[in-house]
């Protein structure tokens, strides 16, 4: 896919993050927590037991991967605390184009671009989020959605403030700038309430119930028939301006759900929707009021904080890709998942040629692909893969041969099909070339990573693999040129082939119409579905160019057929037209 990937691992999660594992851990096991949990959870203890175990054995998987990543020549971080918080932190200093989690909230930790769901089998193999997208899109930015996250609840606390949901608390972030929001989230966790401007800061306790009924709005008096301003008295002498009649008689009859647009009306309106707001406001600030430790400063340190890098783990924060360590490589998946030398040298071949191909395109030389034994011989083909092209790339041995010798049984099909030549790709062992064929089970190729293909031409035996096309022409041009060459003379040739059938057919259509072009015929086309009247009645169907005589039964030989010079395709139509 033409990334260049680092990997992050969790360090030590907060105290919050581990009472909220454990919240979770319970309500999804429908189990109630132990009082001892209750009580941890309320002081500055540990996570409970049954996370400490769960995060034991995937610490020991997290040390499995990190050594493999290593062998492979990746660099690897590590975070003080969240890896979303310093993959945010490496996107938003501009030190990688983007955080590949599936976790949202690595924009409340400042990332800019978050990839979702990757899925390298398909057309489209990832979803892609972008900050300058979604700020326009929703109206909010980063700490108006860490209020979002205080007030519905996050990672680190499940709950948020009670009957807050989405849209009560975007409608509520919406009051306030960025820049204001969180300090106004501290005067109301203080009881202050905020929107008085011009007084002093009034508490929330001593504002009014948001349940006491506003007086009513005075407006002036409407007709109860038309409901235009005026009395009815008044618009059955004079009529009514809006109507624009001279008496009551032609007045028209207010319809259902009459809504009147006079200055008067909007202004009532105007000022019992400004009451209602203003209760709304007062009804949701003694809500934040009454919550104890709103808001949670431990929360926004860890949303906000620009420092997530753990020295002492990472050591130096150069990020470099390095060569994979081939026979380390094979060494460890050998002990850790019983794999054969020749089936892992099997599956790294497509990412050693990935690698090649960016050496040389880099810096040209002569090196050759897995251990000095395979070069690059030619592109055989353009090759379409989940909808996008590739080139079909032939490696050749440069010892003259492949090696080939046994089979994992837990090798995946080649092209599909149930029986497949599988190449073994092991220098150590012998160097004569063998023939193996295994029986492999039918698997989901989708599954399964892209194998290299074996291609046998001339006694010569190549592997196939797929290769971005620009990475191709880069590292090798002039192969590339030559191939585009003969594609383009190709695609000549067969545009000039299809032109002249295409003339062909044209004088050749019959009446019923011009033969479409690129559209395949039915057979009926060609050869009649139904018998024709002749042949029900038991008679020989007359070919045109049949003399009488013959039709006749008579033994004297018929004159020269001439259509037998004629194209196969024409005499069909000639004879079953």
């Amino acid at each position: 896919m033409g990334a260049f990937p680092v990997f992050v691992v969790d360090g030590e999660p907060s105290p919050l993050k581990s009472q909220a594992r454990a919240a979770r851990f319970f309500r999804g096991s429908g189990v109630d927590p132990p009082a001892s949990s209750c009580a941890e959870a309320e002081g500055e203890a540990s996570a409970p037991a049954p996370v400490k175990a769960r995060n034991a054995i995937f610490t020991r998987c997290v040390k499995d991967c990190v050594e493999l990543l290593k062998n492979l020549g990746m660099p690897v971080l590590w975070a003080k605390g969240e890896a979303e918080a310093l993959c945010a932190q490496l996107n938003n200093e501009g030190e990688v184009d983007a955080c590949i989690t599936s976790d949202s909230d690595a924009f409340l930790f400042g990332a800019k671009t978050v990839i979702k769901v990757m899925r390298s089998n398909c057309k489209e193999p990832f979803e892609c989020y972008n900050i300058a997208d979604i700020e326009p899109g929703i109206g909010l930015k980063r700490k108006q959605m860490v209020a979002m996250a205080l007030l519905i609840g996050s990672d680190h606390d499940l709950h948020g403030v009670p009957g807050f949901g989405v849209e009560t608390a975007l409608r509520f972030v919406r009051l306030f700038d960025e820049d204001q929001i969180l300090d106004k989230l501290h005067e109301i966790g203080k009881g202050i309430y905020p929107f008085l401007e011009g007084f002093d800061k009034a508490h929330v306790d001593d504002l009014p119930s948001p349940s006491t009924k506003s007086p009513p709005v005075a407006r002036s008096p409407h007709c109860s028939h038309c409901g235009h301003p005026g009395s009815k008295k008044n618009h059955s002498k004079t009529g009514c301006n809006y109507c624009l009649v001279d008496s009551l008689e032609f007045c028209m009859v207010k319809p259902a759900g009459f809504i009147c647009e006079c200055p008067s009306c909007e202004k009532a309106r105007d000022l019992k929707a400004q009451r209602r707001h203003e209760n709304w406001q007062i009804k949701v600030c003694k809500r934040l009021a009454a919550e104890t430790n709103f808001p949670n400063e431990e929360i926004i340190r860890l949303y906000l904080c620009d420092d997530n890098l753990d020295n002492k783990e990472s050591g130096d924060r150069k990020l470099e890709w390095n060569e994979p360590k081939v026979d380390d490589l094979v060494d460890l998946l050998t002990y850790m998942q019983n794999w054969e030398p020749s089936y892992v040298r099997q599956h790294m071949l497509p990412m050693l040629s990935t690698i090649y191909l960016r050496r040389m395109a880099s810096s040209p030389c002569k090196s050759l692909l897995l251990c000095d034994q395979y070069e690059f011989h030619s592109i055989q083909r353009i090759k379409i893969k989940h909808g996008h092209p590739y080139y079909l790339v032939k490696w050749k041995r440069a010892t003259g041969g492949i090696v080939s010798g046994g089979a994992s049984h837990n090798k995946p099909e080649l092209d599909g099909e149930s029986h497949a030549e599988v190449v073994v790709l092991d220098d150590d062992e012998e160097e004569e070339e063998e023939e193996a064929t295994v029986n492999i089970e039918s698997a989901d190729s989708l599954d399964e990573p892209d194998l290299p293909q074996v291609l046998r031409d001339d006694d010569q035996v190549y592997l196939l693999t797929d290769e971005d096309i620009q990475l191709v022409s880069a590292a090798f041009p002039n192969d590339a040129r030559r191939f585009q060459e003969a594609q383009r003379l190709k695609d000549a040739k067969s545009r000039s082939r299809k032109s002249k059938l295409s003339l062909a057919d044209s004088m050749l259509e019959t009446p019923k119409g011009p033969r479409p072009s690129g559209v395949q015929l039915s057979i009926k086309e060609f050869y009649r579905s139904k018998k024709a009247a002749g042949d029900e009645a038991g008679k020989k169907p007359v070919v045109e160019g049949e003399s009488s005589s013959s039709r006749a039964g008579s033994r004297k030989s018929p004159p020269v057929d001439l259509t037998k010079r004629m194209p196969k395709s024409l005499r069909r139509r000639l004879l079953f037209d």
